[in-house]
């Protein structure tokens, strides 16, 4: 395969011109005008920040891509599913406020947000992913389905799982609906916690198995049963339904890059990553650590996989932040160095797999050039 085309950008800008016109200038270089947007309804995929996460991109960033977009002919909308765990963005209300509240709305973006699966995480189209090892079908949100144009906008950071979040992250797991989630993560097995269980029995009622008793006077979900759906967790209005988090991380990172395959196939799609506040664990934390690099820059490109590569080679070659998890650890009398920025922030963690994967089914290619500007 060819070498993929990779554009990039430092955050330096002259006294007259914004870092949203610099982005909306690497945007067009790239070749985001290559895109037939005319008419097209364009799902810009991104994360708005769990409550009290601060690291999250600003909306600003959004409101570029999204003129730019309309500007091309688009008809542009925000977009992400809910939540696999509990938290602010388990439900379409609770998400759309916590989206409100970390500052997207139509004023600060340009356009509206539509929750991707709906407002239990039910509204879910199940479509084939091409190459699949790991899943032969995908559980992603509706609106991303029924999208004309994929635009990825992704916060560039560090993970407790998966080493880093990048594109593929952004549009695998975060277009999976709820049971998506469930299958990329512990092939779909929800648990109960019972200390939390309030007995109130509106799990049972939503369950589409019958695999919920209380014969112990709090909820239990039978194994055999269960076909991993995730209504219960969004039923719950306690958080005492999640999951075990068992699939082993080289096989998350893995169908994270073939739902990736399954959302953008046969359809154009364009990618944009920022490497900024670059927290040492996801913005689905109710908190950010202090960041472990410095900003690094804006990158945007056709290929996810050339994409999440080359932000992972520009952040291996940065200077660690020395007061960050990062340094802290690095700081450390006899820490084993990994000589991997990611692996000692956050040690046991994979992200290779994800690119070589991708690489793998085809969804890209590690081999890029990185066009600066």
């Amino acid at each position: 395969m060819d070498k993929a085309k990779v554009f990039f950008t430092d955050f330096r800008t002259q006294l007259d011109v914004s870092q949203g016109v610099k982005l909306q200038r690497l945007c067009r270089r790239a070749g985001i005008a290559q895109i037939d947007f005319e008419g097209k309804f364009v799902a810009i995929k991104m994360h708005f920040g769990e409550l009290g996460n601060y690291s999250y991109l600003r909306p600003n960033y959004v409101k570029a891509v999204a003129d730019l977009i309309k500007e091309l002919g688009g008809k542009p909308f925000l977009t992400d599913c809910n939540t696999l765990y509990p938290g602010s963005r388990k439900n379409a209300v609770d998400h759309l406020y916590n989206a409100e509240v970390n500052g997207f709305n139509s004023v600060t973006t340009g356009c509206y947000v539509i929750i991707a699966d709906g407002l239990k995480g039910l509204d879910e189209a199940e479509i084939p992913v091409p190459n699949g090892e790991f899943c032969k079908t995908a559980l992603v949100g509706r609106a991303l389905y029924d999208a004309d144009v994929i635009v990825s906008l992704s916060h560039f950071k560090g993970h407790e799982m998966t080493g880093f979040g990048g594109a593929i992250k952004n549009i695998g797991m975060g277009g999976g609906s709820r049971a998506g989630k469930m299958v990329q993560h512990n092939e779909g097995k929800p648990v109960v916690d019972p200390s939390l269980c309030r007995s109130c029995k509106r799990c049972a009622r939503e369950c589409g198995s019958n695999a919920i008793s209380y014969e112990s006077g709090k909820a239990y979900i039978d194994q055999d049963l269960c076909k991993g759906c995730g209504r219960c967790i969004g039923a719950c209005g306690f958080d005492a339904i999640g999951t075990a988090f068992d699939s082993a991380a080289e096989r998350l990172c893995c169908k994270m890059a073939e739902y990736t395959a399954a959302i953008v196939n046969n359809k154009p799609a364009f990618h944009i990553t920022l490497i900024m506040d670059v927290s040492p664990n996801c913005d689905c934390h109710g908190e950010n650590d202090a960041p472990i690099l410095p900003n690094i820059g804006m990158l945007a490109s056709f290929d996810p996989v050339a994409l999440d590569q080359a932000c992972a080679d520009l952040c291996l070659a940065a200077e660690p932040v020395r007061n960050s998890q990062l340094g802290d650890h690095l700081a450390q009398e006899g820490w084993h160095h990994h000589h991997d920025h990611f692996l000692d922030s956050n040690p046991n963690v994979h992200w290779k797999e994800t690119l070589e994967h991708g690489e793998k089914i085809g969804l890209g290619t590690r081999n890029y050039e990185l066009v600066r500007i």
